[in-house]
């Protein structure tokens, strides 16, 4: 959705190939060198996709986590364009409410989603479109006529389109996933880089053997696997993290992970073990 000034050359930009694309291929619309972010922006690498995600706020950042977790997502592409903008243009003159406009120069602008969202539900493949917005901001009527033409151009697509505001992103879940989030590969973690890959297989499982009915806090299991083991300090941490975003091991992710105290409850995920042996 129009959010944010924007002085860009459209033309340039679908000559660029943004708005184009799936997976790893996908340039979003709008970058965050583009605009003036509302936010704090962010780029993290995506797992599911192996490029960087631009990502104009800490409401986007957090719920980008949450699509990053869930095993249903197959895709994210961020900042997307409702493209032709005659599409836009020709809906708000339907609802009589005007289009966003560049403030300087007076011209229709490309409006965007947040994110759409490709989905596998039972093998079933669907998509869906999701803006990010403060509950507050629903109270002003602008936003709500711009939100208006933003659902009406999804729905004449056939696309479930919503709005998801902060009350609904569960910031201590978020939070959790962005500190595991990095470790999905262990291979490339540095501390690992000289071990072969038999050998860390073996830590792994013999890691995982420690942690299970362990009521000492996770960061003494480490420190004391790292010394047992002769690693460098803070490796059997990193091996914690791959255990919980890869879904080796199961905790509840939406209390606040303390590696200071005991992690309750871990159970292994029997079905995930497999990802280990394909390290």
């Amino acid at each position: 959705m129009a959010k944010r000034k924007r002085n860009l050359d459209v033309a340039k930009m679908i000559k660029e190939g943004r708005g184009i694309g799936k997976g790893d291929k996908y340039k979003p619309w709008i970058k965050i060198q583009d605009v003036p972010s509302l936010g704090r922006s962010s780029r993290i690498r995506g797992i599911k996709t192996g490029r960087q995600h631009e990502l104009l706020s800490d409401m986007e950042r957090n719920y980008f986590y949450f699509l990053e977790y869930s095993d249903k997502v197959e895709d994210i592409r961020e900042q997307f364009p409702l493209l032709p903008i005659e599409d836009t243009i020709l809906i708000a003159n339907e609802l009589g409410i005007e289009h966003p406009k560049h403030p300087e120069t007076g011209e229709f602008i490309v409006m965007t989603t947040d994110f759409l969202v490709a989905l596998n539900y039972n093998n079933k493949f669907y998509e869906v479109a999701r803006t990010i917005k403060s509950k507050d901001d629903l109270m002003n009527k602008r936003i709500l006529e711009k939100f208006e033409i933003e659902k009406q151009y999804w729905e004449k697509r056939g696309i479930n389109w919503g709005i998801v505001t902060d009350e609904e992103i569960d910031k201590i879940m978020a939070n959790n996933i962005s500190l595991v989030h990095s470790y999905k590969e262990i291979s490339s973690v540095d501390s690992f880089n000289d071990i072969e890959i038999s050998e860390l297989k073996d830590l792994i499982y013999e890691f995982m053997k420690r942690i299970i009915d362990n009521e000492k806090a996770m960061r003494t299991i480490c420190n004391d696997f790292d010394n047992e083991m002769c690693l460098e300090k803070g490796s059997s941490l990193c091996i914690f993290k791959y255990l919980i975003i890869n879904k080796i091991i199961e905790i509840d992710i939406t209390e606040r992970i303390n590696v200071n105290k005991a992690i309750p409850s871990i159970s292994i995920v029997e079905k995930s073990i497999k990802k280990v042996e394909a390290i």
